[in-house]
């Protein structure tokens, strides 16, 4: 017992400690990326990401939004946020939205594919993506929510209706005509 944890110690100590080079990574505050000051990465936890300068490798977005107004040199990713691009920006990679929406401003380039699952997608015609445009609107996701939601009201009304018909037998004649 004491070899394997020797062992395990030796170990620990010979591995070397990841780094990463001018990444950006933070929770619970707003990544802002200057013209002067590209980063490779940038990765926000509830927070957003403001781009004014470019970003080397990918933006991954999880509660946030993605303000782009510069480069992305590969993806840029959002999950349960807002995408938006200003006038001549560039995404070299793909542009992928879930549970939020994507506004492109005039003359936006996207290098690979553009996906949207369950948002909206505000583009003009001008942009130009190189790859495939998917959407999914929301609406699809919240029709069967809704039909869900109507045949539980339902069971729920007619539950409540017939617990009131055993409950006061004298006002709610059971079986009805009698």
């Amino acid at each position: 017992m004491l070899g394997c944890c020797l062992l395990g110690a030796a170990l620990a100590a010979a591995a070397t400690p990841a780094h990463a080079e001018q990444d950006e990574v933070q929770f619970f505050r707003t990544i802002s990326i200057t013209p002067d000051a590209p980063v490779h990465d940038a990765v926000c936890f509830f927070c957003s990401v403001h781009v004014d300068g470019n970003v080397m490798g990918d933006i991954v977005v999880f509660f946030g939004n993605v303000r782009l107004n510069g480069k992305a040199h590969h993806d840029v990713v959002s999950f349960f946020g807002r995408v938006t691009a200003a006038d001549n920006s560039s995404i070299g990679g793909d542009l992928v939205s879930f549970f939020g929406g994507i506004r492109l401003g005039e003359d936006v380039s996207i290098g690979r594919d553009m996906v949207c699952m369950f948002g909206t997608v505000h583009a003009p015609s001008s942009t130009r993506v190189n790859g495939d445009r998917t959407s999914i609107p929301g609406l699809l996701l919240s029709l069967p929510l809704l039909v869900l939601l109507l045949v539980v009201a339902v069971i729920a009304h007619e539950f409540r209706a017939y617990r009131r018909r055993r409950l006061l037998p004298g006002v709610y004649p059971f079986p009805p005509g009698r």
